[in-house]
């Protein structure tokens, strides 16, 4: 929380300097900072969901996306995307901060995971407090993110790091709906409720257009979220 650096931004996204991931995600003022939100689907279309370890500092046990994380300050490779960089869609930055947590969370090696595989599809501007009830001190955590979000299809071996995952599972879209009613007592993270409320159904029921063409990427948006 105190070494790694984050990218701060403003609210369109223009870079004005970087903190810690303490500074970031302490409320009830956290700094807006980016992030990345990586869905992986294997040859059946089956997203990889994971559950947080329980012993995050936040967000514990909460079920999400395959990997969220921040590009960070000071990496090498540079993971610091520039405007213009965005603007065109490569975002180098933000497919090697995505490469390098998906190895350390979930043990997928960078070679199964080609930057050129990552589909940059668009950003979204969140804020939400960890209020959830596995959460231990929840009113001092939370997130204030630039989120952008990546796509990924790719057959990968896993081995998840025990202090960052508690559980994995591949699931078709039907299977998450189930998953994801409020009767099946399941706590979810904010940034995968919004994405899966507003984004997720449409891409994924079109995936190999969402993966292959240009049809589903907005660069230029940021959509700015004001509920979690």
């Amino acid at each position: 929380m105190l070494k790694d650096e984050c990218i701060l931004v403003d609210v369109e996204d223009n870079i004005t300097g970087h903190a810690s991931k303490l500074e970031c995600h302490k409320q009830p003022a956290g700094l807006l900072h980016r992030a990345f939100s990586v869905f992986l689907f294997d040859d059946q279309g089956r997203l990889l969901l994971q559950q947080r370890a329980r012993s995050k500092i936040t967000f514990p046990s909460v079920w999400t996306n395959t990997c969220c994380s921040h590009p960070l300050h000071g990496q090498t490779p540079d993971e610091v995307d520039q405007q213009s960089q965005v603007a065109d869609g490569t975002v180098p930055g933000a497919k090697a901060a995505a490469i390098r947590k998906l190895e350390h969370e979930l043990g997928i090696p960078a070679h199964q995971l080609p930057a050129s595989a990552f589909r940059f599809l668009t950003r979204l501007h969140y804020c939400a407090a960890d209020v959830q009830p596995a959460a231990t001190q929840s009113a001092l955590w939370g997130e204030h993110e630039m989120d952008y979000i990546l796509f990924i299809r790719a057959n990968v071996t896993l081995a998840p790091n025990p202090d960052e995952v508690d559980e994995v599972r591949y699931v078709t879209q039907e299977e998450l709906r189930q998953m994801m009613q409020p009767d099946n007592g399941l706590q979810w993270s904010p940034w995968f409720r919004i994405i899966a409320a507003r984004f997720l159904e449409r891409w994924w029921a079109d995936l190999d257009a969402a993966l292959n063409t240009d049809k589903h990427e907005d660069w230029g948006t940021v959509h700015h979220i004001n509920e979690a």
